[in-house]
């Protein structure tokens, strides 16, 4: 087993004891060891299989973080392919909610949702993964010519 040391402010671990304390775990180790099992078990999840998705990210924005906002901007712009719609709701003076609508290759869906989350005054960041598949069938709709898109079927 490795010892690693980490620091929280004393909120945070006011609420863990308190989790602690209501889901019976024996020590704060015990019940940290099972918050990071989680962690990649859920990151697993993300992953569907398959080439393409849609996918919601939704995350807290600390804005008092410097140039949080902005590098969260830039983050979006330079990956416009992916980011479809965006959508920011105040939730006080100091933090709101983003949620973006993606599409695109899972990898690259991925990857961005993961830059994102990993920006400092990013908290609660998570992701819906949906697999897609892309094509140009029509069942029954009629013919018409597509300029330059697919269609995104759910699969599976």
């Amino acid at each position: 087993m490795q010892r690693i040391t980490v620091s929280i402010d004393t909120p945070l671990a006011h609420a863990l004891d308190a989790m602690s304390d209501a889901r019976g775990y024996a020590s704060r180790s015990e019940a940290m060891r099972d918050l990071v099992r989680e962690g990649p078990a859920r990151w697993h999840a993300e992953v569907p299989e398959g080439e393409h998705c849609v996918a919601n990210l939704s995350y807290i924005v600390d804005r008092r973080v410097r140039a949080l906002p902005q590098r969260l901007a830039e983050m979006q712009h330079a990956h416009h392919d992916l980011v479809g719609v965006t959508t920011t709701m105040r939730l006080d003076h100091d933090h709101s909610m983003e949620s973006l609508i993606l599409k695109g290759s899972t990898a690259a869906v991925r990857a961005f949702a993961d830059q994102v989350r990993a920006e400092r005054g990013v908290r609660f960041g998570a992701i819906n993964l949906l697999r897609v598949s892309r094509s140009d069938d029509h069942d029954g709709v009629g013919t018409h010519r597509h300029e330059g898109h697919d269609h995104l079927s759910p699969a599976g």
